[in-house]
C-alpha cells in the first residue's frame, strides 16, 4: 500500500509538529480487503488509513489542511462525495495546549498484475484527474510548508 508511504512523508515535511518529533505519529491500517477484478490478479486495495498524533500542540489547522492538500492529490474522489467528508477524526483533549487526534480516511489502491515473459509485472496505478472544482488552488503534496495562524483570525498558507 504505497499510499501510506505518501502520506507519511507528506506530514513529515508539512507539519513541523510532527517532523520535529516523527515518533508522535503512528500511521496504521484499522480495516481493509481486496477486491479482485475478473479475469485476471489485478485488484483493488480499500481500507481506512488511521493517522495518530499523539501530544499534538500546534493548531489543528496546520495538521488538517495538509491532509486535505494529500487527499486532492492522492484521492481526489472524496471531494467529490455526496457528504462533502473527505475523513473523519477523533481528539483527545490532554490539557490546555496538548490533544492526541486521530484521523480516518477511507482510501483505495487501484493495482494492475500483467503476466511477462520473465513472471508477473505489478503496477500501482495512479488516480484518475479529478475535475477542477476550485481553480487556482494548488492539490500538490509537495506545495505545503505548512500553516502560519497568528492570532488574526486568518490562516496564511506558506508554500515552498
Amino acid at each position: 500500500m504505497k499510499k501510506l508511504d505518501t502520506l507519511r512523508a507528506h506530514l513529515l515535511a508539512s507539519v513541523p509538529e510532527i517532523g520535529n518529533s516523527p515518533e508522535k505519529m503512528e500511521i496504521f491500517v484499522d480495516k481493509g480487503d481486496v477486491a479482485v477484478r475478473a479475469g485476471s490478479l489485478s485488484f483493488e486495495y480499500s481500507y481506512t488509513a488511521s493517522v495518530w498524533v499523539q501530544d499534538y500542540s500546534g493548531s489543528v489547522d496546520n495538521l488538517l489542511v495538509p491532509i486535505l492538500a494529500w487527499i486532492a492529490a492522492n484521492q481526489p474522489d472524496l471531494f467529490e462525495k455526496g457528504d462533502r467528508k473527505p475523513f473523519t477524526f477523533e481528539s483527545e483533549l490532554l490539557d490546555a495546549e496538548t490533544c492526541d487526534i486521530t484521523i480516518s480516511i477511507d482510501l483505495t489502491e487501484l493495482v494492475r498484475v500483467e503476466q511477462q515473459p520473465n513472471g508477473l509485472k505489478v503496477t500501482h496505478l495512479p488516480e484518475p484527474v479529478m475535475n477542477d472544482a476550485f481553480a487556482g488552488v494548488p492539490t500538490g503534496t509537495n506545495l505545503w510548508a505548512g500553516l502560519i495562524d497568528e492570532g488574526t483570525g486568518m490562516v496564511e498558507i506558506v508554500t515552498r
